[in-house]
């Protein structure tokens, strides 16, 4: 009996662990090869998003601007007593400042990505993506948002929009027909009068315009500052030369963005990172590598020889129904990463069967061989979106969720989870706060967040609403000042998308 206790005990432990599998390839033709499981997202999207405009929810004017902080206490930001719709969940997370779409100078709000950059002298600046174009603010230090102006879609409008910091210029591309990915130079914003805000111009006022792309569309625009390099991923057509793979853009003239070709190898990425190699696998020290997001695998690819891309590895794992996002834990010393599954909770697979967002855990110190280690289960019922890691922190956009802060610093010494914690979080979207589970699994709410500022401001952009300006307590400062383990950690200057 004790034999066979033990047996269970470890059999137990061991479930934990080795949820790393080989990619399906019956399955992957069929769902995503295809392209049918990511139409599929994107028409129940579309399915939400118009049940919305209809009801009158996409009109962001409806939401009136919060320009006072409003302390989280008892585990609530009440902004206006007695407004449910503006009575926040939260923990130990203080409101600084609420704009709507519309006070941010967009027509048809519809907020995407976003990102930061923080000019020379310290200034801080946030690019904000709305369906007719990026809106420009400055974060000041009281951490309220001036509104500057904007740059508008380079096609037509649509939600898609996403964007990255390369040096001092954004990186902003769309799923829209024909918009190409738009280069524009941040420090135009350094000398505007809030009193006159800008609306720029795609035929005078960008640096550069990459049309490199099949049909002028990507999904996402991914950019590694440390080699002057971009990738496209998602672009579709995907049965193009490229298939919506990484499509390789070079930065190092942005007024003149070249490409030298593609790697379709595993087909479609979704998104990726992409990175200078430093860790403990000898092999690829100093080559640049870049992780893979791709539908139903952690893809790894050495992209060193922009002529000669190599895939290094393709793993899938227990519960993959759309690989979506990632981020390493330590840029600096590249041992795990976490990452998110955006269908799971829908698919009601296991470990994300009862709706709960699930953040995977990998271990990446063999590049030839990931190990799927370890879990994290949100306690609030809804969808995992985005995340970034910076300083033992994953700050993840959970759409009706809001903006999770998860305490990730014990990983390495413990992979399989057990040690992660939620620390804070900011819940932008109380409409489905008195659902039966506490929550929805739908597409509303939060759709990105940019926590990289010295200042330790964090910017999340809404769906529905607008911009939210938000700050953990007791934080004077950012992050990256190095608060916990690893090598290097808290380096960078936090304009291309690490720790300055």
């Amino acid at each position: 009996m004790l034999y066979s206790l033990s047996l269970a005990v470890l059999a137990l432990a061991g479930s934990a662990f080795g949820r790393e599998m080989e990619k399906d390839a019956v399955r992957a033709a069929k769902l995503y090869d295809s392209g049918v499981r990511h139409s599929a997202i994107m028409a129940k999207k579309h399915d939400t998003w118009q049940k919305q405009r209809d009801a009158g929810l996409f009109d962001s004017s409806l939401y009136p601007d919060i320009d006072k902080k409003v302390p989280c206490i008892n585990g609530t930001a009440t902004a206006i007593p007695g407004n449910a719709n503006y009575t926040f969940k939260c923990k130990d997370m203080d409101l600084y400042h609420f704009r709507s779409h519309a006070s941010l100078g967009s027509n048809g709000g519809e907020g995407s990505s976003s990102w930061g950059w923080t000019s020379p002298d310290g200034r801080e600046f946030v690019a904000i993506g709305q369906s007719d174009g990026a809106s420009f603010v400055e974060i000041s230090k009281q951490g309220k948002m001036i509104y500057l102006g904007r740059l508008p879609q380079y096609s037509v409008p649509i939600i898609w929009r996403e964007i990255r910091a390369y040096k001092n210029y954004m990186v902003i591309g769309s799923e829209a027909l024909g918009h190409n990915i738009q280069i524009f130079d941040m420090t135009k914003l350094l000398d505007i009068d809030p009193a006159n805000p800008v609306t720029f111009s795609n035929e005078q006022d960008l640096t550069g315009l990459f049309t490199g792309l099949p049909i002028g569309r990507t999904h996402n625009v991914v950019v590694n500052e440390e080699t002057n390099w971009a990738y496209a991923v998602g672009a579709a057509p995907r049965n193009s030369s490229c298939r919506g793979g990484l499509i390789f853009i070079d930065l190092a003239d942005p007024s003149n963005p070249t490409t030298p070709g593609c790697n379709p190898d595993d087909g479609y990425v979704h998104d990726a990172q992409c990175l200078v190699y430093k860790g403990p696998d000898t092999k690829y020290l100093g080559r640049e590598i870049c992780y893979g997001y791709n539908e139903d695998t952690l893809t790894i690819y050495d992209v060193t020889n922009k002529k000669n891309s190599t895939i290094i590895s393709r793993t899938s794992y227990t519960g993959a129904s759309y690989t979506h996002q990632g981020w390493v834990l330590d840029t600096e010393w590249q041992e795990f990463l976490v990452m998110d599954d955006e269908y799971d909770e829908f698919d009601a697979v296991e470990p994300a069967a009862d709706g709960f967002p699930v953040t995977y855990i990998w271990d990446i110190r063999s590049l030839e061989a990931p190990k799927q280690t370890g879990i994290y289960k949100s306690k609030t019922h809804s969808v995992d979106h985005n995340q970034y890691v910076i300083d033992g922190y994953s700050f993840q956009s959970n759409y009706g969720a809001g903006f999770r802060v998860l305490d990730v610093s014990s990983i390495p010494d413990d992979p399989t989870g057990k040690g992660v914690s939620e620390v804070a979080f900011f819940d932008v979207y109380p409409e489905d706060d008195n659902t039966p589970l506490g929550g929805v699994v739908d597409f509303v709410g939060s759709w990105s967040s940019y926590a990289f500022f010295r200042s330790g401001y964090i910017f999340v952009n809404t769906i529905e609403r607008g911009g939210f300006v938000i700050k953990m307590k007791n934080r004077d400062q950012g992050y990256g000042r190095g608060r916990g383990r690893g090598r290097g950690r808290g380096k960078g200057n936090g304009r291309g998308g690490r720790p300055w």
